[in-house]
């Protein structure tokens, strides 16, 4: 895994330090909303090697406490609630110090908040030696928000229902991992406001994994978030002059695959400012995945 530009500090003494990986949906169709209010979802989710940065260091006293990291109280921060979670859930005595190293741009459609979470279950359930499986984690991130399963599993995956109803993708249904420019507008789009307009197409009709593959598929969100943050819009039609421009999620981030690194940071040099941009690879398995044998190995 190669975190680009992205600089964190050195590991602390008595801490470890755990990958969570940014997501992009390929693809988002919205098929219908449910009586419950959510929406019937189609998406494949792809990592990508941009990561936040956790370090974790083990306490006896029980205490769950955030050292660093977001701007946010900790009573929100899915961090945080994903430790409680975990611990409340398995009777463990044990608590942490966590710092968090922010890498992935908050409210981007990149899942920074899922996959912190995500990672946070799957360290402490080492670290704490709580025994729970890969399904009852998943189980517990769902608790937590739609797209933590898919971290959780640690590989590519097509999605239904409200993202939580995953197919994990064989060796010949895996996208291919390319290289993509993702630029972040200067805006952040609320995610209720996109699937709470009116005007949003919730009529798609179910699309299977090879016709995602054949077709590559659309994002339905697109017209809707283009319509009520101007700066999305913008980002869109100055990302189209190079490629095939897509909304990832409800965004606010905006992705173009590049035939390489190079030639993709070629146009990230373009970026008008107040956006901003980085070149990431896609991943069809979590980097968690080899820090959780590495930490196995080591035990």
């Amino acid at each position: 895994m190669d975190p680009g530009s992205v600089t964190v500090p050195a590991v602390k003494a008595g801490f470890s330090r755990w990958p969570a990986p940014a997501k992009l949906n390929l693809f988002l169709h919205v098929l219908g909303r449910r009586a419950d209010g959510y929406h019937e979802l189609q998406t494949c989710f792809q990592f990508v090697d941009r990561c936040d940065f956790l370090d974790f260091r083990v306490r006896g006293d029980g205490l769950i406490r955030r050292r660093a990291g977001l701007d946010i109280p900790s009573a929100q921060d899915l961090v945080v609630r994903a430790a409680q979670l975990l611990k409340e859930s398995t009777g463990t005595r044990k608590g942490v110090d966590v710092e968090i190293h922010k890498n992935i741009p908050v409210g981007a459609g990149l899942g920074g908040g899922s996959s912190d979470a995500a990672t946070t279950l799957l360290a402490l359930n080492e670290l704490w030696g709580t025994g729970l499986d890969s399904s009852d984690l998943q189980t517990l991130g769902l608790r937590l928000g739609a797209d933590v399963p898919v971290f959780v599993s640690g590989s590519s995956a097509f999605a239904e229902g409200v993202g939580e109803r995953l197919t994990i993708l064989g060796p010949t249904e895996r996208p291919e991992e390319r290289n993509y420019l993702i630029l972040k507008p200067d805006c952040e789009v609320d995610t209720a406001v996109v699937f709470g307009a009116p005007e949003l197409t919730r009529n798609s009709v179910p699309i299977t994994i090879r016709g995602f593959l054949e077709t590559g598929g659309r994002n339905d969100c697109t017209a809707t978030v283009r319509g009520r943050f101007p700066p999305v819009a913008s980002a869109l039609d100055w990302l189209s002059q190079f490629g095939e421009a897509r909304l990832t999620g409800t965004g606010a981030c905006v992705f173009l695959a590049v035939e390489s690194a190079a030639s993709g940071e070629m146009i990230q040099h373009r970026i008008p400012a107040p956006w901003t941009g980085f070149i990431a690879r896609g991943l069809n398995e979590s980097p968690m995945r080899a820090r959780l044998k590495a930490h196995r190995n080591s035990a």
